[in-house]
């Protein structure tokens, strides 16, 4: 943890400079708005891996202004308005007070819940016979920076809690016969590299700024990041003196601008300018209206001026806005960026007294550098999107029937020109003559049925949190306790421990080793879920095969609800295809389907042989995971072996197959099929959930 004093006779590395890093100007400037103003709310960093994301915001502690703090207090209540419902007050107004330097606490993606929000004094318990809480990381970030490195990877459980204390600035703490309430407002940040997943919205939606970064693509940049870099590591001393008087330079303007932030004025016009940028972008709720206001006010301050302008609602509306209009958690980041802009220039020329020229005088590069500096192009390259691709739900979306509706086999045969089930030999081989195969476009998606693995993973420190099948695992519902299994205890059940040690009748509690009580818990894992949809032309019909998208679009939303990884498999031709490799990245599969062609024979063999290798190779990567195979067909396999052959290599695998066999005459293959994968087989009609 950052910000506290050091153990006499250590050395301490000084942390990397804020003010020596190179380019990232969005950046620096939203993190040293949000430390004028916590009030913000935080900045969300989303980048590629190796841009110094981490850098920046662990340079940022060292600007941060000295907190002043009442002495021997744990909680770092402040001496002119100490929290009333402090565990360690009350305090007296005549108590001493010292001052330190604002914290910053890292939380660890793989942190435990009782050191996050703090758990009972286990020592004094035993020892005195008494209660006490011991404060966890939320307490010792309160009045500082909570910095959680990969926040996109954080258990739920854990977003939870943040999302708790960042909502009402305190930590309600309910656990091992500990009720304690105190005061946790603090600056949070996070990073995250998009390539690994999305967090979920209500926690993207508490920061009050995001920004893209990327790597430098010009050489002369690069180089000075690697110098830079180079004489750091080889004396962070002598480095860091280089950059102390900018850096001085910056911490006394956050100061001043702290102190001006009061005097600063929001005109009514600007407001009134916010709240139809807020209308015209369509923002869910308010939230976004009071965040850009705070952020024009703050950048208004930093400036050095009194009352907001034009250029610092559209500068701060650029900070604010981009993550706050995404109408589906699956929709690509950075696509409403184009939408933005146009917004902004709209307002931009819809009053002529203001001076177009008029805005913040930045006078100097760096971090005095406005958000302008980065154009959209560059935001969206930053934010992974690599340009316009047809989606599930785009413009182009043609009017389909509504999910479960499906015609005839014959009637969608005519529809289409004649029956696709009777492939030319250029189809079957899957070559490119002529036209290319038809796209069908997925309708709106439902709320999918339930699909889970039966049983509970037995591995009580394996399973990944999330929220579809049932497992034992660190986090969840206690349900019992027990001796620890081999000698190795997971998560102490404190009641049930100093229980047992109770009942020995000794006059002092003396925990021993066979007094010990490990907590079983129940809760619910994140999965694998493998797709292997058939793209043959037996499932060509554009009617029929736009249900059949609509269906795995609701349930990919359903893994990206759940935290699931997914995949995704099809078969046509003579072969079968990973389009989508294992990836916390849901927005990948959902692009992926949008553009997922059909046509050709079904050579269902291989998709259920492709599904094997697959699997095999998650398994050696993270065998704790437990996969679900969903496989999304009719059944017929008119190319390759018979399906059957390959269904041994699955055994053990928890399966469902969605039959999508429709017309008068029914075969029932793909009920064949899931019997011999002894899974459950669904009618592709049965999976909308209706309750």
């Amino acid at each position: 943890m950052a910000g506290a004093d050091p153990p006499k006779g250590c050395v301490v590395t000084p942390p990397y400079p804020f003010s020596a890093v190179v380019g990232l100007a969005d950046l620096r400037l939203a993190l040293l708005l949000t430390a004028v103003s916590p009030a913000i709310g935080g900045v969300l960093v989303r980048g590629e891996k190796g841009t110094a994301k981490s850098t920046v915001v662990r340079g940022l502690a060292s600007l941060l202004p000295e907190v002043a703090v009442v002495g021997g207090c744990r909680f770092a209540c402040e001496p002119g308005a100490p929290d009333a419902e402090c565990p360690d007050g009350p305090h007296d107004p005549g108590a001493p007070r010292t001052s330190r330097r604002a914290a910053l606490v890292e939380l660890p993606v793989g942190a435990t819940e009782d050191r996050v929000v703090g758990t009972l004094d286990l020592q004094r318990a035993l020892a005195d016979g008494v209660k006490a809480y011991e404060p966890g990381l939320l307490a010792a970030a309160h009045r500082g920076v909570l910095y959680v490195d990969e926040v996109n990877l954080l258990p739920d459980h854990l977003v939870d809690l943040l999302l708790d204390a960042a909502a009402m600035g305190r930590a309600h703490v309910e656990r091992d016969g500990v009720s304690v309430k105190h005061a946790a407002r603090f600056l949070l940040v996070g990073t995250m590299n998009p390539e690994e997943g999305e967090p979920r919205p209500q926690l993207v939606d508490r920061f009050g700024l995001v920004v893209g970064v990327a790597a430098p693509q010009e050489a002369a940049p690069r180089a000075e990041v690697v110098r830079r870099r180079l004489a750091y590591e080889a004396d962070p001393g002598a480095f860091a003196t280089r950059f102390e008087e900018e850096d001085a330079r910056l911490a006394g303007r956050i100061a001043a601008a702290r102190a001006r932030l009061g005097r600063v004025r929001l005109p009514d016009r600007e407001l009134d300018r916010i709240a139809r940028i807020c209308l015209a972008y369509r923002v869910d709720g308010l939230r976004a209206d009071i965040v850009v206001a705070r952020t024009a006010v703050a950048l208004t301050a930093w400036s050095g001026r009194d009352a907001v302008t034009k250029a610092d609602v559209r500068d701060a509306a650029r900070l604010a806005l981009p993550h706050r209009r995404r109408r589906d958690p699956l929709d690509p980041p950075g696509t409403d960026l184009e939408k933005l802009e146009e917004v902004l220039a709209k307002e931009a020329g819809d009053d002529p007294d203001d001076d177009p020229d008029e805005g913040p005088d930045n006078g100097d590069d760096g971090p005095d550098s406005g958000p302008t500096e980065t154009s959209v192009d560059d935001e969206a390259a930053a934010d992974g999107d690599g340009g316009s691709t047809e989606t599930a739900g785009g413009p182009d979306r043609q009017p389909q029937a509504p999910a479960g509706a499906e015609a005839s086999w014959d009637d969608q045969s005519r529809d289409n020109g004649g029956s696709w089930d009777q492939p030319s030999e250029e189809q079957s081989a899957g070559d490119s003559v002529g036209a290319p195969p038809p796209v069908a476009f997925a309708g709106t998606p439902y709320r999918p049925k339930l699909l889970s693995i039966a049983g509970r993973a037995n591995r009580q420190a394996g399973s990944h949190a999330g929220r579809r099948s049932p497992a034992y695992s660190r986090h969840g519902r206690i349900v019992r306790s027990r001796r620890p299994l081999g000698g190795k205890l997971t998560s102490l059940h404190v009641p049930d421990t100093v229980r047992a040690a109770a009942l020995r009748g000794d006059q002092r509690y003396t925990v021993k080793t066979e007094d010990l009580r490990e907590a079983v818990k129940v809760g619910r894992e994140a999965n694998l879920v493998l797709f292997v949809v058939d793209a043959s032309g037996s499932m060509a019909a554009r009617q029929r095969m736009g249900v059949v998208k609509t269906a795995v679009l609701s349930l990919l939303r359903d893994a990206y609800q759940r935290r699931d990884k997914v995949g995704l498999i099809t078969f046509r031709g003579r072969t079968a295809t990973t389009v989508l490799e294992p990836t916390a990245s849901h927005e990948v599969g959902v692009l992926r389907l949008a553009e997922l062609r059909t046509g050709g024979r079904t050579p269902l063999a291989e998709g259920l042989r492709q599904a094997v290798r697959t699997l095999q190779g998650e398994r050696r990567r993270d065998a704790r995971r437990r996969p679900l195979l969903v496989v999304v067909t009719d059944g017929r396999a008119t190319s390759g072996p018979d399906p059957l052959t390959v269904v041994p290599m699955l055994a053990g695998v928890a399966a469902v197959v969605v039959d999508c066999e429709s017309g008068p005459v029914r075969l029932g293959l793909a009920q064949r099929l899931a019997a011999a994968l002894d899974a459950s087989c669904l009618p592709l009609a049965a999976l909308q959930n209706w309750s």
